[in-house]
């Protein structure tokens, strides 16, 4: 087991710098020129993508990459803020410093991580937005301008009369298309890798997390090796990943919902300031609602009906399409207290997932509800209470009194 957690380690420090090197010195060993007017769409969706992947990682090996490829301290200088060595040389050490997080999880106590677990989905979130506002908009703009100066270097293209306006620069024009259509390619895919976050989050086993975060940086790491060698294999592979994260778009959603909550909840001690209601809760659906058509992770409210004895579940898809609404039945509900976050249990069933918020607060919303099977441990907690007992702890003094 040790080796195996020292190979998880090792594999995952050298995944996180191997990648930003290669991109980094790829444009001193091109394998192919392409001189297409197309080939710099390939290249757009290609950098788009693996920074959407890995937003800290993409940006940083991307800024790198141009750091390298200018030759003179002059073309340095020039190079946007991205492609500064005090912007990216920090951003690859944090992704590092994740990295070594990750891979010593395989060792370590699921609650001794999971509070940077919380920070790298804050931080993910935050890299996310800076790459979406600023990153993306630019590469679509050089784009715009590589396809538009090759019009305008090469007027034997376009039919006579039109070369006066294909001499004009359309680049602005160019950039109001996709601009607009980068930024939605990159929310998309960024949505999908977020989820491995939010996955991360949720996980128990820090095995899985390392094996989670590796697949997730090997994919960036084959999306760049393939556009040094041909753009268009990169660009291929792209759109597949494109594909795929549209497909799961709605799952992917519903967990960056579920991580932004939670981390909110996590970071601003939410439960200090919150009370349940007495009539409907916010919550998040589990597995027990699959079969009335609710998603897993679906935000909504649960609502009591005390006239009736009801249990409904409200919620709105996408959170702003119309609204939903299932009658809820539990059989020997009850909450399950956990060290993180609480659960509502039907029977060996999870049927909601708390947020942090209603941490402490289980008793009173057990009361809310009528949960007959009141307030137990469950995950952590219930393994830390049952080593104190085994050992003499609390609970066995309890039991002896």
């Amino acid at each position: 087991m040790k080796r195996l957690s020292f190979a998880c380690v090792l594999l995952g420090l050298l995944a996180v710098w191997v990648v930003p090197l290669r991109a980094a010195t790829a444009a001193a060993t091109p394998a192919v020129a392409d001189k297409s007017p197309a080939s710099p769409i390939a290249h757009a969706v290609s950098t788009v993508t693996g920074i959407a992947i890995s937003p800290l990682l993409g940006t940083g090996a991307y800024g790198a990459y141009q750091y390298f490829s200018a030759k003179t301290p002059e073309e340095k200088a020039k190079l946007p803020w991205y492609a500064q060595m005090t912007f990216w040389m920090p951003a690859l050490l944090i992704v590092g410093a994740c990295a070594a997080k990750d891979s010593l999880g395989a060792v370590l106590p699921p609650g001794m991580k999971k509070p940077l677990d919380v920070l790298e989905i804050v931080e993910n979130k935050a890299t996310g937005l800076v790459a979406a506002g600023a990153v993306v908009p630019f590469t679509m703009d050089t784009m715009s301008k590589m396809i538009t100066s090759y019009h305008v270097a090469h007027p034997a293209l376009h039919p006579t009369g039109l070369a006066t306006i294909a001499s004009i620069d359309w680049s602005w024009l160019l950039n109001i298309l996709t601009i607009p259509l980068g930024i939605a390619i990159f929310a998309v895919v960024w949505m999908a890798s977020h989820a491995i976050n939010v996955l991360i989050l949720l996980s128990p086993w820090g095995a899985i997390d390392a094996a989670l975060k590796g697949a997730r940086t090997a994919l960036l790491g084959l999306i760049t090796l393939t556009a040094t060698l041909n753009p268009w294999l990169s660009a291929a592979l792209s759109l597949v990943v494109i594909l795929v994260a549209w497909l799961v778009a709605g799952w992917a959603f519903r967990l960056t919902i579920f991580g932004s909550i939670f981390s909110w909840d996590f970071f601003t001690v939410r439960k200090h300031r919150f009370t349940p209601a007495e009539r409907e809760n916010k919550l998040f659906s589990s597995a027990g609602l699959t079969k009335d058509g609710v998603p897993v992770r679906t935000y909504g409210r649960l609502v009591h009906e005390p006239e009736n004895g009801k249990l409904i579940f409200v919620y709105k898809p996408w959170l702003i399409l119309a609204e939903r609404s299932v009658t809820v039945s539990l059989k020997g509900p009850s909450v399950g207290k956990g060290l993180f976050f609480s659960t509502v249990r039907d029977g060996d069933r999870t049927a909601f997932i708390l947020p942090p918020r209603y941490r402490d607060h289980e008793e009173a919303f057990a009361r809310i509800y009528h949960l007959e099977g009141g307030v137990q441990d469950a995950g952590l907690l219930k393994a830390w209470g049952s080593l104190k007992e085994l050992f003499g702890g609390s609970a066995a003094k309890a039991q002896v009194g």
